[in-house]
């Protein structure tokens, strides 16, 4: 089975506003296979970042998988909140309706059908890890050619 390390990343240049979701996909040992930028004109930073690992798992469907987000917003709610979202139709523990919904249906299924084993695991950003550093650039970047 193929394993990849994936390094995912979202920028909003105002929140909302412009926005870009990137993705680095590498070998373990940091041999780029693939890297993948989209830029949006109004969004959210929380977006972005959800944006991206789905795209991650759209790029790379089979495999031992580990994904790397300095995002624990996407972190805690793939691998904690989701499971209370569904069990409560979708709403918060305070009774609000789950924000970017649509993005965290879309990522669950994903979750549920990827053929391999997932990892999550969060870095720091900006402290010199070359994959979400990358991912970072890219993302800065589309963001802030959308204000052009």
């Amino acid at each position: 089975m193929q394993s990849f390390h994936i390094y995912t990343d979202g920028s909003c240049k105002r929140n909302p506003g412009p926005g870009a979701a990137a993705i680095v996909i590498t070998t373990p040992d940091g041999a780029v296979v693939k890297e993948f930028v989209k830029a949006f004109p109004d969004t959210t930073n929380n977006r972005m970042e959800l944006i991206a690992v789905i795209s991650a798992l759209k790029a790379v469907p089979t495999g031992k998988l580990i994904i790397f987000t300095d995002s624990q917003y996407t972190i805690n709610g793939i691998t904690s909140w989701v499971k209370n979202w569904k069990r409560n139709g979708w709403m918060t523990a305070s009774k609000k309706p789950v924000e970017n919904k649509d993005l965290w249906v879309e990522l669950d299924q994903l979750v549920a059908g990827h053929d391999g084993p997932l990892e999550w695991k969060w870095v720091r950003g900006h402290v010199g890890t070359p994959g979400n550093e990358r991912a970072d650039k890219l993302a800065q970047e589309a963001a802030t050619a959308l204000m052009r």
